[in-house]
């Protein structure tokens, strides 16, 4: 698994490159119960939201009617090198040591890596494969409205503006991000862009509640994806929102009918195109504005 490294104060912080699978996810992910020790053999199928998991809730019942020992204290009888951080134990940090005793309420660590970093920090390597000169992010879902989704090891979705938006539209001016609290209904309005004179509503791929909004968002340059990222959203139900969205092949296929639409609407402003297998350049609209701005947001964003 590649990893980036940050250092935060005197911890070294680790946000790994892996991509939750919403569907199928094929690689291994031993609850926290099992790498304690506490259970034989158990994957977890949460996302490691351990806050909403049922697995976790019905062994914590379990550990108070005296029948089970948590996985905190099986940790515990660890050698003292060996007890690891909960946030490691995920794949979420580096390699930490707890000093809490696995207090995790009390830890100070806990709270900002939960409250602070996490949330505010995209992928750190985004494998992408393109598709006529449009970058498709690998583990990353997508909404016909030009719109991606990922999920965070913890639970939380990352909701962004694909690379062919960007590339078609161009770089916006400016974007008009809702508030923090504020609730998302799926194929509803969800945010805005402007460029220039130019303004254009983006369809929400997702339902849910935004715990985090990025400042930085396009503007970070780093891309539509990875630290491009525009909002996180909180959801109970993911794998419900991911089921309606388009995984790696359906998203392949997707993008390379919406470029043969667009080759189309190009053809139509500006004649025949080349027959040489060339890529289209970005920022099409600054290019071509007799493209028409509404006519390619209605056609492409379905707002």
């Amino acid at each position: 698994m590649e990893q980036s490294m940050r250092e935060t104060g005197n911890e070294s912080i680790c946000q790994t490159s892996h991509v939750w699978q919403a569907k199928k996810d094929k690689n291994n992910h031993p609850c926290l119960w099992m790498q304690a020790g506490a259970v034989k053999k158990k994957t977890c199928n949460n996302y490691y939201d351990c806050t909403n998991c049922k697995y976790d809730d019905g062994m914590k019942k379990r550990v108070a009617a005296g029948k089970h020992i948590s996985w905190q204290d099986a940790m515990k009888c660890k050698d003292s090198k060996e007890r690891t951080c909960r946030h490691t134990m995920t794949g979420r940090t580096g390699h930490k040591v707890c000093p809490m005793n696995y207090n995790c309420s009390r830890c100070e660590f806990d709270q900002y890596f939960e409250d602070t970093l996490t949330p505010g920090t995209g992928h750190a390597a985004v494998h992408v494969k393109n598709i006529k000169g449009f970058d498709i992010a690998e583990g990353y879902y997508f909404h016909n409205g030009h719109t991606w989704a990922t999920i965070d090891s913890g639970g939380l979705i990352r909701i962004g503006l694909d690379d062919f938006s960007m590339k078609v539209l161009g770089s916006p001016d400016a974007l008009e991000l809702p508030l923090v609290g504020k609730e998302l209904n799926r194929n509803r309005i969800g945010w805005g862009l402007k460029r220039k004179e130019n303004l254009a509503d983006v369809l929400s791929p997702v339902n849910g509640v935004i715990t985090q909004v990025n400042p930085a968002g396009t503007s970070c340059g780093t891309g539509p994806y990875g630290d491009g990222w525009l909002f996180t959203v909180h959801n109970s139900d993911i794998k419900a929102e991911f089921n309606a969205l388009m995984n790696d092949e359906k998203s392949e296929e997707w993008i390379d009918d919406e470029v043969t639409t667009l080759e189309g609407m190009i053809e139509t402003v500006s004649g025949p195109m080349a027959t040489d297998g060339g890529l289209l350049s970005p920022d099409l609209f600054g290019n071509l504005p007799d493209l028409g701005w509404k006519n390619l947001t209605r056609t492409f964003l379905r707002t």
